[in-house]
């Protein structure tokens, strides 16, 4: 039995551009592994605490002040970085939905990410090394060369670096540009484009999820 991790990162419920590709990615890779257990982590609804980062690593460096409500607090950060830890380290692959927020990535995705790279064997080893992970990304203006925001984009690269060069990961990505046309009555000129850009993303996001679907059966097989 194959397990699928999927992160979200919008803020958004309804009308997430980045969820719904995620959407047509797991079913795809459901299709594929319907009894396949799909754990998911919602980062934009139930967003890790801020200070978790920084008192995992203050406790891994021996920073603490050294009282009773400083340990219990390390000892809940811990806690919690572990069970981040364990969820990446047990799924046969990860489904990662992030929006390009304010031209970066999500402040909860950060503390996601954050949080998985105190795992020190996590980082530049084998313990992830080409783990599939897909991207499901959506951007709200238009960032592909060419464009006047060309080089805007501080997300997709970022991502790229850390869960590629850095976990040693297998990306494939999905993405959507100009999704906010829309409901931006200055890029209405942009709507049939954005529409465009939004069904060719989500036929890509199915094609990734029933490739690495079908990767994981013959590695089972």
């Amino acid at each position: 039995m194959t397990t699928l991790l999927r992160v979200d990162a919008s803020i958004r419920v309804e009308g997430s551009v980045s969820r719904a590709l995620a959407d047509s990615a797991e079913a795809a890779w459901k299709a594929e592994h319907p009894d396949g257990i799909v754990v998911r982590r919602d980062l934009g609804r139930h967003p890790l605490p801020g200070s978790v980062w920084p008192t995992v690593i203050s406790a891994k460096m021996g920073w603490s002040a050294g009282d009773d409500a400083t340990r219990l607090d390390q000892a809940e950060a811990l806690a919690l970085a572990e069970e981040v830890s364990n969820e990446i380290r047990s799924a046969d692959a990860v489904l990662l939905a992030v929006p390009l927020y304010n031209y970066g990535i999500s402040q909860h995705a950060k503390t996601w990410i954050d949080l998985v790279m105190t795992d020190q064997e996590l980082r530049g080893g084998e313990v992830l090394r080409d783990k599939p992970v897909i991207l499901t990304l959506a951007r709200g203006g238009g960032y592909s060369p060419g464009t006047p925001k060309e080089g805007w984009d501080y997300a997709t690269g970022y991502l790229e670096r850390i869960f590629g060069e850095v976990f040693n990961m297998s990306i494939r990505k999905a993405v959507a540009e100009l999704t906010l046309a829309p409901v931006t009555p200055a890029m209405a000129e942009l709507i049939d484009a954005s529409k465009v850009s939004e069904q060719e993303a989500h036929v890509t996001a199915q094609e990734h999820g029933l490739t690495v679907a079908k990767e994981l059966t013959d590695a089972a097989a």
